[in-house]
């Protein structure tokens, strides 16, 4: 037989855990149609894999991009690094489903929800659909390198119902709860994994309001569940309001609604670095709803990322720790060469250090969390040596925050980054991190592709784990076995993918080839091909000699070839019947 691609001689991780082995896999058809001993058999490519990993491809389940499948054919930094299937309309946000009328009410929530700049979407998106079929149809029609798979968000559906008494977050009445049910069902019957929602407090528009979801009843939430229920099951996404009021009660009440309709549950999992921890409380809700489930797998998952969310800060970011100063913003808008020469001179640096900050969206402000604040170098370190915080750096050198700060802003010319680590350094380290990763009840999520373009680049987590989790660090480590598992099986499972994520016959054809001694992560970069030149952070890396979607190879060696298989996909799949 003649194969349309053999990967030859690798070491076959298979995706669900088992003992790595050499072997071939065979793939005709976008299906892999046989994995072992292949020799003999003919391909129109072949890709040599000896001594290299042959893994599934990775599935993130938690992504933004809603309008980047929409105006690119690229997703990345998520297909730079392995993934080949991202879940969207996290967090209840997204463009569907949403009249005209309403367009500027969805980008004043996205642009301040996911830092995506209004312009980008105005000029991005050709708004060509109403409903939320519609919305799936265009994504349906256009070409892309990975599969898409979209949540129901609830911020635009309320909208859609409501109109401005949803985004001026009103009380539903009994006739809106019966639309957004009817339109749940709609949605999960034209392809939707789901619903999202959100009640994160720093989740608010561009204009400095809650976002529609903020504050929504019990009622808003079960009814739309419902319609899920009706529209033949999927999973409910939820970030509950962690800064303000932990996990309870909010949590609790998706979890009460989710097990009387039987339905899963993925939530946002954060580790604070400091104070009282309040995760704890997550995992022991998370354990009592699982008993009560019953079921052989976990139904209820927390979601958390394997390294700190960072925050990405510099000159030219959406954030700095001057960004709020009126004595900053006069030269905030000057080329980058002539604003560092003005903050190189003495009077100017004097004046901008003696300036307090204004008023602007609350996630500004944790850019002066200075025992928190790293440089952030060519080879980055997610995981850095307390000294090396911009804090104890200024104690050291004898000067105030702000001032090492400011001198670090203008290193390499004002082109220095610099991390916010806002999470998940409990005690100083991600040691408490890698304990909860190793439940089955907590997974990997929470990168953010697609989103924060000028803020956050967390989409390159894959890699981190791959090369952090699985290789370089001295304690708490996965195997690689494990590791792979987390990144595909693990992640197609809850989302209700199961016709990928492992290497089996009959099983989709998306996989990847790495040389994981390898493998090494770059510094985010500052690119401008978004929609009317906008700017966004991206991050490459090396190892991936090759990652494959439905049979075809998207990248060899980082380098994008000009395949686009990526497809929508539209809703919970089924495992392949071996015959």
């Amino acid at each position: 037989m003649t194969y349309d691609l053999v990967i030859r001689n690798g070491t076959i991780v298979d995706g669900l855990g088992g003992e790595p082995y050499v072997g071939d896999v065979a793939v005709q058809d976008g299906v892999i149609k046989a994995v072992g001993d292949i020799n003999g058999a003919a391909a129109a490519k072949e890709i040599d894999a000896t001594g290299l990993l042959v893994t599934p491809g990775f599935v993130d389940l938690h992504t933004h991009y809603d309008g980047q499948a929409v105006w690119s054919d690229r997703l990345t930094p998520s297909s730079a690094h392995g993934v080949t299937t991202v879940v969207m309309g996290n967090c209840g946000v997204g463009f569907a489903p949403c009249r005209q009328e309403d367009h500027d009410v969805l980008v004043d929530v996205m642009a301040g929800v996911e830092d995506i700049p209004g312009v980008v979407m105005t000029d991005g998106l050709p708004w060509s659909w109403e409903t939320f079929p519609e919305y799936l149809d265009a994504l349906e029609a256009g070409k892309r390198d990975i599969d898409v798979a979209a949540y129901l968000p609830h911020s635009p559906l309320r909208v859609y119902v409501m109109g401005q008494r949803g985004a001026d977050r009103e009380p539903a009445t009994p006739e809106d709860l019966a639309k957004m049910r009817a339109l749940a069902k709609e949605a999960v019957e034209a392809g939707a994994l789901g619903f999202a929602s959100s009640r994160l407090t720093i989740h608010k528009t561009e204009s400095g309001a809650p976002i529609p979801s903020y504050d929504a009843a019990r009622e808003e939430i079960e009814e739309i569940a419902r319609g899920v229920v009706d529209g033949g099951g999927g999973l409910l996404q939820f970030v509950p309001d962690i800064p303000s009021g932990g996990y309870q009660p909010v949590l609790q009440m998706v979890f009460d609604v989710a097990e009387d309709l039987r339905l899963p549950v993925t939530f946002t999992l954060i580790v604070g670095n400091s104070g009282e921890p309040f995760w704890p409380d997550a995992i022991t809700m998370v354990e009592k709803a699982n008993a009560n489930a019953g079921a052989s797998a976990p139904q209820f998952t927390a979601q958390l990322l394997p390294r700190p969310i960072g925050l990405i800060i510099g000159l030219q970011l959406t954030a700095n720790p001057f960004v709020l100063y009126p004595s900053y913003r006069e030269i905030a808008d000057l080329p980058l060469a002539e604003r560092v020469a003005e903050m190189r001179k003495p009077e100017v640096r004097a004046r901008i250090l003696a300036d307090k900050p204004g008023a602007g969206h609350p996630i500004l402000y944790v850019a002066q969390a200075w025992d928190w604040i790293y440089p952030l170098g060519d080879n980055p370190n997610y995981e850095p040596d307390p000294a090396d915080s911009i804090g104890a750096r200024a104690r050291a050198r004898g000067v105030s925050p702000l001032e090492e700060a400011y001198d670090r802003l203008l290193d390499d010319d004002g082109h220095a980054m610099l991390m916010v680590a806002m999470s998940n350094l409990e005690n100083n380290s991600l040691d408490t991190v890698g304990k909860l990763l190793h439940r089955d009840d907590v997974v990997l999520g929470l990168g953010d592709g697609g989103a924060h373009y000028g803020m956050i680049c967390d989409a390159s987590y894959s890699t981190y784990f791959l090369t952090h989790w699985a290789r370089d660090r001295k304690s708490g480590r996965f195997s690689i076995a494990e590791a792979i598992r987390e990144l595909t099986s693990v992640p197609a499972r809850i989302a209700g993918l199961a016709d990928r994520g492992r290497i089996a016959e009959g099983y989709k054809a998306d996989l990847n080839v790495i040389d994981h001694a390898a493998l090494r992560l770059h510094k985010p970069v500052i690119t401008h091909d978004l929609p009317a030149g906008g700017r966004r952070l991206d991050q490459t890396a090396d190892g991936y000699v090759a990652t494959v979607v439905s049979g075809q190879v998207i990248a060899e060696n980082g380098v994008p070839t000009t395949a686009r298989p990526g497809k929508l996909v539209r809703g919970r799949q089924r495992a392949p019947v071996r015959v």
